[in-house]
């Protein structure tokens, strides 16, 4: 029987045997245990001491702020098509009848209530004794119109009324309009106007411009107007007041020389055409041959072009 004695180990009495070592005897009073080396070995690590302080977990990292931006206009958007707008009918009367020239007339539908559109929009206008055509509202040369009037500039040819649509017009007639429809309307913002108008394709052309006038009078705006014959350049008013109101520049063209003065060119409306921009708004109105001639020009540059085409059963 082994011989035992007592040490003191930190402060506390142990009792050991004879031949033992003070590592085990730490380790049968339970002063020191055993644990797992990193490959399996025994190792041993000081008992009873209180586990490590965990760190607190780390609080999950917010998500990125993402910026809300404005969404792009449909309406100005490149490719992305418009919103459909409401087709309205109306019923009304013919009150006016005007020559305006040679190859133009004006007339005045009112209506027994107002139809709502944008300038540069077009409506179907029905009138007994003739199929439906589709027709530009405008303003009077001299910038006047009421809310419940529709005013038109109708083209005719070689100053010819009898037979053709604006020979059915008579004071006091009644016609049915629908609208509007069509996507030549005006549309604030967006670059330089270039407004492009061959004969009676003015009536839409003046009311875009007249009212770009008031909502943007410091958009800059170019206006081609033309005719075949100098004496059916009949909008002269409504180019003057365009003149005093800032606009720079204004350019009348004929094909015909009979009769025309200094101040108008000569040759094709489209050879009178500013040199275009990318970021120029197109708004053309007149001729088959006209409007394509500048959508192509529009398109070689990559410019925005909206047309209003001439009906051309009128």
């Amino acid at each position: 029987m082994s011989a035992r004695c007592s040490l003191v180990v930190n402060g506390k009495s142990v009792r050991v045997s004879t031949g033992d070592t003070h590592l085990d005897d730490a380790v049968s009073d339970g002063m020191m245990t055993q644990m797992q080396g990193v490959h399996g070995a025994a190792a041993f690590g000081q008992g009873g001491a209180p586990a490590g302080r965990r760190a607190e977990p780390r609080a999950p990292r917010a998500e990125p702020m993402r910026l809300a931006m404005p969404a792009a206009n449909p309406l100005q958007a490149r490719g992305e098509p418009e919103p459909a707008q409401e087709s309205l009918k109306r019923s009304g009367s013919v009150t006016e009848i005007t020559r305006l020239c040679p190859g133009v007339v004006q007339a005045v539908v009112t209506l027994t209530n107002p139809l709502p559109y944008q300038p540069g929009h077009q409506v179907v206008l029905s009138l007994s004794g003739w199929h439906p055509v589709t027709l530009t509202p405008s303003l009077r040369v001299d910038g006047a119109a009421e809310l419940n009037e529709l005013v038109f500039h109708i083209g005719v040819e070689a100053g010819v009324v009898a037979g053709s649509f604006a020979g059915e017009l008579e004071l006091g007639k009644p016609v049915k309009v629908q609208g509007p429809v069509g996507r030549g309307q005006y549309r604030p913002g967006g670059g330089r106007m270039v407004l492009v108008a061959d004969e009676a394709g003015f009536a839409g052309i003046w009311a875009i411009a007249r009212a770009a006038r008031y909502i943007e009078p410091a958009r800059e705006q170019t206006l081609v107007v033309g005719a075949r014959d100098p004496l059916d350049l009949y909008m002269r008013p409504a180019l003057d007041w365009l003149t005093a109101t800032g606009v720079g520049r204004i350019v009348t063209v004929a094909d015909r020389n009979r009769q025309r003065p200094p101040d108008v060119r000569p040759g094709p409306l489209t050879a009178h055409i500013p040199m275009l921009r990318a970021n120029d708004a197109v708004h053309v109105s007149g001729r088959a041959a006209t409007v394509g001639a500048v959508e192509v020009l529009a398109a070689s540059v990559g410019a925005r072009c909206y047309t209003i085409p001439l009906d051309a059963t009128i």
